[in-house]
């Protein structure tokens, strides 16, 4: 009884298609960070280049993720869901193709990076604001732990599996599967009914956007969480996905080592989300803060680097920490943010969060033969933490209760 008490969410139609669906996706977006990295690497060798293919894709989430906000609070979330997933999985499908046939470029490559980003700037918003519209509030933080963790858990697979596959077969069968993956959670998506929500008056969506910005403005605890993350993405995607395969590559074994690192970070996440079914820390936003401080733990491991069962570790604690902190945001997010602006500013949200992300992983590369791979580290590990104590010189990140 006390097992179905905490997976009550699932007992929720809307709630389980959207659980069915992400899952499915997720286990193909996990090989494929992994796969991507590998076929570029194998393709000319230049973290250079894997990093300029990663800017792309941001940068593509960057300049629409704001028209996708406004647009999932037009339509039916979900629909715009599957819309996404399928021109995803037509991306990723084109990726494989190429790969498959050797006649994949680093150009090629980069371009369906963007068509898949842009298709990604939709279904951020539009995911996040539709989980209240499929569960009672009562039931918010489990649903948002129930999510966190099949992606976790997917993750920790597909991590696993793409660094097999890609050993065993190549980079271009990793990103077949996820291209499959979107197909069948468009399936699953497109099942849900959930109705768009009601609006009051016809508005354009320049209107749309000056009043979700305003909203966003008028929230200190938001804006500075996200001028933080602004930061610590930045550093740590840029550091992390750019120069860890290469470090794995020499160090580690390659892909199947590389995984592993990625496998612990989402084995991290999986034990905190377990106990997060049941913790709820009053003070949601201290508390989110504290954990993600440990972003810095694998930054810091791969510096030297450490032994791979060091790295390993690392990658744990910082996976549990920092999951903390986003079941946390997520909860406090739809505690705070009426319905009907709940994409929008969590479209906001993203475009602080991620906007320097392309930066990050454009220069680590040439940061790190600058200066080497063991200070790039270490300063993306500073930055990060820096800019997160900073966020604890607010009041209102410090004392925002729980309901």
């Amino acid at each position: 009884m006390n097992i179905a008490r905490r997976l009550g969410p699932l007992r929720e139609r809307e709630f389980a298609l959207l659980f069915t669906g992400r899952a499915v996706s997720q286990v193909g977006s996990a090989m494929a960070p992994v796969a991507l990295a590998f076929a570029v690497l194998d393709l000319t060798g230049s973290t250079a280049d894997l990093g300029v293919v990663l800017a792309i894709r941001q940068v593509a989430v960057v300049v629409l993720v704001l028209y996708g906000g406004v647009w999932a609070d037009r339509l039916p979330r979900h629909l715009v869901m599957v819309w996404s997933n399928l021109v995803s999985g037509l991306s990723q499908g084109a990726v494989a193709t190429l790969l498959l046939t050797h006649h994949a470029t680093i150009p090629a490559i980069a371009t369906f990076a963007a068509v898949n980003g842009a298709s990604s700037a939709f279904f951020f918003p539009a995911s996040y604001g539709v989980v209240p519209q499929t569960v009672p509030a009562p039931l918010l933080q489990q649903a948002n732990v129930m999510l966190r963790l099949a992606r976790t858990v997917t993750s920790t697979g597909g991590a696993a599996i793409g660094g097999v596959v890609v050993a065993a077969a190549g980079p271009g069968w990793g990103i077949g599967a996820d291209a499959i993956s979107y197909g069948l959670a468009a399936v699953a998506l497109a099942s849900m009914r959930v109705r768009p929500l009601e609006r009051s008056d016809a508005t354009t969506v320049f209107h749309d956007l000056r009043v979700g910005w305003r909203d966003f403005w008028s929230r200190p605890w938001l804006w500075a969480i996200v001028i933080q993350f602004g930061i610590v993405n930045a550093v740590y995607t840029g550091s992390l996905l750019v120069l860890g395969p290469a470090v794995a590559k020499r160090h580690f074994g390659g892909s199947v080592g590389w995984a592993s690192v990625l496998v612990a970070i989402e084995a991290g996440v999986v034990v905190s989300g377990l106990v997060l079914l049941r913790w709820k820390p009053r003070r949601l936003l201290r508390t989110a803060t504290l954990g993600a401080f440990g972003l810095a733990l694998p930054l810091i491991a791969l510096a030297r680097p450490e032994p791979l069962v060091v790295v390993v570790v690392a990658a744990f604690a910082s996976g549990y920490l920092t999951e903390i902190f986003g079941v946390l945001w997520d909860t406090t997010y739809q505690q705070e943010i009426p319905q009907d602006k709940l994409s929008r500013l969590s479209a906001y949200d993203a475009i602080g969060s991620w906007a320097l992300m392309p930066l990050g992983f454009a220069v680590a590369g040439p940061v790190a033969a600058a200066i080497g791979t063991r200070a790039t580290f270490l300063g993306a590990a500073v930055l990060a933490t820096v800019a997160t104590a900073s966020v604890l010189l607010s009041r209102d990140v410090r004392t925002l209760e729980r309901r």
